[in-house]
């Protein structure tokens, strides 16, 4: 079959219609969100506002892009719980893929460029989130101290154990900081696994593809039976299971987004 920037051409119409009203959205409909979250920002419980608003994006951008999410779980896990979420990372929708299916209040470690954008960084400091910057070691330690500050407040709080996101689909080495941060905590760790949104958008790509992506949220992994000492084995155990989340491919009986 013959190919269109990469696409199958029989796809090229619907590609290119994700691609404009899905980057139309990114733009324009981030700063009308992000003004928003600015304005209800402050009321309380303070942030709490920007992750409702935050939610509300997350489901316009899936809408403009012509994804549809479908998710499952294999325990329950009520919403006003405290985890520490880790999953893999193929895409830029999995942010909204994940803000638009986790349960209850839940803050991102995020890239300090991303607080430098003016109204949209602006909401994401009022909103709790938390700045890295992985090539400074003070920042690095004042951000560890942010999310263990974070979570005293009652939030959980997602990491991507990779890091960045894997342009090939590989599982990128785990980094150990969103472990040692559950082991300060106490806290458990749920596995996730995102499938499918390297497809809608790699990493090197402009282009937006509509499709499905399923997200699969494993059962907690207690910490309490882990150290400091034995923080490889824990790093290990969650590896396999979001390995094992990515490969179900009977996720989607659960719920639509």
């Amino acid at each position: 079959m013959p190919t269109v920037n990469g696409f199958p051409g029989r796809r090229r119409p619907s590609v290119w219609l994700a691609t404009l009203t899905g980057n139309v959205f990114l733009v324009l409909g981030t700063l009308v969100m992000a003004t928003l979250a600015l304005l209800v920002g402050w009321l309380p419980p303070r942030g709490d506002w920007v992750y409702r608003v935050a939610r509300l994006w997350s489901r316009g951008v899936l809408l403009s892009s012509g994804v549809r999410v479908v998710s499952a779980v294999e325990t329950a896990l009520e919403p006003s719980g405290q985890h520490v979420f880790m999953a893999n990372h193929r895409s830029l929708f999995d942010i909204p893929v994940l803000i638009a299916t986790l349960p209850g209040q839940t803050r991102f470690l995020a890239k300090r460029s991303l607080f430098q954008i003016p109204v949209f960084g602006w909401a994401l400091r009022l909103g709790g989130f938390i700045t890295i910057d992985r090539k400074n070691l003070s920042s690095a330690r004042d951000s560890f101290s942010q999310a263990v500050a974070r979570l005293r407040t009652g939030t959980s709080i997602l990491v991507f154990p990779e890091g960045t996101r894997s342009t090939t689909g590989d599982f990128l080495p785990f980094r150990r900081g969103g472990f040692l941060l559950a082991l300060k905590s106490g806290l458990p760790i749920v596995p996730v696994g995102i499938r499918g949104s390297r497809d809608v958008q790699a990493k090197t790509s402009f282009w937006i593809r509509p499709g499905t992506v399923s997200v699969h949220y494993g059962s907690p992994i207690d910490t309490a039976t882990y150290s400091v000492s034995t923080k490889d084995e824990l790093m290990g155990t969650v590896r396999e299971r979001i390995l094992a989340l990515v490969a179900d491919d009977s996720v989607g009986s659960d719920a639509e987004v």
